[in-house]
């Protein structure tokens, strides 16, 4: 019961960042996981690496698609633009999920934990894009679709940190970068956990209610928080400064993903 009570926790604060920022969960789940699991009694045979970050991407599957059908709801997801991309973000996303299952759970940390702090250092001190930024042709699009879905299965994350301020920088809207972004993760949570449970199929010292590299009950824990606190901080996103929490954020992200590289 008690894990039940922390997974919840973590979904709540989770999907209230989500909510709040327009970026998703992935970016926290996976490192407190790691630490919550030997908490819980599950033992490190290895893969708890992987199964934290299949685990968050199972969970932004199903968060994702109340976001995208709220932002459809809105008009502000530019469907042709997510067309565009979305076959490359797919395969991205197939290719980081098999070349995570070939790292060691400790190689796969690190690696995290260096990407976890140069999203942060972006999402700190990100510039202004020039007025004449557009977006790039369908060749350099998928190459960085391609880019994106295979760093977003192996951090455990939609793909929103990346995609977001890279519309933005091409002079993307605001409103319309955050709800294709959120679009995109769809597709490419979906591909990189379905990745991580084939990968880790039959592998040897999973826990009870694996399936494959995805913990059910903490995807069960997680997943309803999400749903009612999403909302909550998106309605928040009006009365609270969103420099200042993005800053605070890429703090915390700083520090979470140096615990990532030091233990």
């Amino acid at each position: 019961m008690t894990a039940y009570l922390l997974f919840a926790l973590l979904g709540a604060f989770s999907g209230l960042l989500a909510g709040l920022l327009g970026i998703g969960g992935g970016l926290i789940i996976v490192p407190v996981l790691l630490m919550l699991f030997p908490f819980i009694g599950l033992a490190d045979t290895g893969h708890l690496v992987h199964i934290a970050i299949g685990t968050s991407l199972a969970v932004i599957v199903f968060s994702s698609i109340s976001s995208v059908l709220a932002h459809h709801r809105h008009g502000g997801v530019l469907w042709p633009l997510f067309f565009k991309i979305a076959i490359s973000v797919i395969t991205g996303a197939v290719i980081g999920s098999s070349v995570a299952h070939l790292l060691p759970g400790e190689v796969l940390k690190k690696v995290f934990g260096v990407i976890e702090i140069l999203i942060a250092i972006q999402m700190g001190v990100g510039g202004q894009p020039s007025p004449k930024r557009n977006l790039p042709g369908f060749i350099p699009l998928n190459i960085f679709g391609t880019t994106v879905g295979a760093t977003a299965s192996v951090m455990g994350m939609g793909g929103g940190a990346l995609t977001t301020p890279f519309f933005l920088w091409c002079n993307v809207a605001a409103r319309n970068a955050i709800a294709t972004s959120a679009a995109i993760g769809l597709p490419t949570s979906a591909a990189g956990a379905l990745g991580y449970i084939l990968t880790g199929w039959g592998q040897a010292g999973l826990p009870d209610w694996s399936l494959g590299y995805v913990y059910l009950p903490a995807l069960l824990g997680i997943v309803i928080p999400t749903f009612i606190f999403a909302p909550i901080g998106a309605g928040l996103t009006q009365r609270l400064p969103a420099k200042t929490l993005k800053r605070i954020f890429s703090v915390v992200l700083v520090i979470l993903g140096t615990n990532m590289l030091v233990h």
